[in-house]
């Protein structure tokens, strides 16, 4: 499950790249980090209003903290509850990224004398210099939050996270998620071609933040 991501552009350029303007205060508070985004943590996130694409800042949890862990990644699409957001245009979103990251299934010695550690595997996409990632969004308790829909892994991810991988949009394809049907939903659900995407890792981060993720 992608619980990690990046994304090292500035808002500027997703507004120019995904033709939106901005439907949120642009945020000022230092709680925000527009880069490593990890569950919880806010993130840009692109949304339809009113007929046009708009720039929006949200969490990392569609469900608002009422789950016990946050709910990122959103799979079986044929579940009441995401079949309801699933079918609403006004409730699909594009989460805009430069890379993301899936944990090693195996741990590594890393020779410190302590215990061993998952190593971070990170993925990007080789013929778009910020992608999409198709999501959901809802108002909560908490206020808005999102999730990305997963799917089958490409023969890239799989040797690392056999279940699932988030759905990565072609450019076109970005208004057909955003204002189409529930069956071009449930047809772009589909894993980014190998080809197109490369993978560097293991990288380990500190102990802390490990325990952290």
């Amino acid at each position: 499950m992608c619980n990690r991501a990046r994304m090292l552009g500035e808002p500027e350029t997703i507004i120019e790249r995904f033709g939106a303007n901005w439907l949120a205060e642009k945020p000022r508070d230092n709680r925000f980090d527009p880069v490593e985004l990890r569950p919880k943590g806010r993130a840009y996130v692109i949304r339809q209003q009113d007929g046009a694409r708009g720039l929006d800042v949200m969490a990392w949890d569609v469900l608002g903290g009422a789950a016990p862990w946050p709910m990122t990644n959103v799979r079986n699409l044929a579940l009441p509850q995401w079949k309801a957001l699933a079918a609403k245009p006004e409730q699909r979103c594009l989460i805009p990224l430069t890379e993301f990251c899936e944990w090693t299934p195996d741990k590594h010695d890393l020779g410190d004398g302590k215990p061993k550690l998952k190593g971070e595997m990170w993925f990007q996409v080789t013929d778009q210099p910020i992608f999409a990632v198709a999501g959901f969004w809802q108002q909560t308790k908490e206020g808005a939050g999102f999730a990305m829909v997963t799917c089958d892994p490409n023969a890239l991810v799989a040797p690392i996270h056999p279940k699932a991988m988030i759905t990565i949009l072609k450019p076109e394809d970005h208004g057909r998620w955003l204002t189409g049907s529930l069956e071009d939903v449930m047809a772009l659900q589909q894993p980014y071609a190998k080809s197109a995407m490369t993978v560097r890792g293991p990288v380990f981060p500190t102990r802390q933040q490990q325990s952290a993720a």
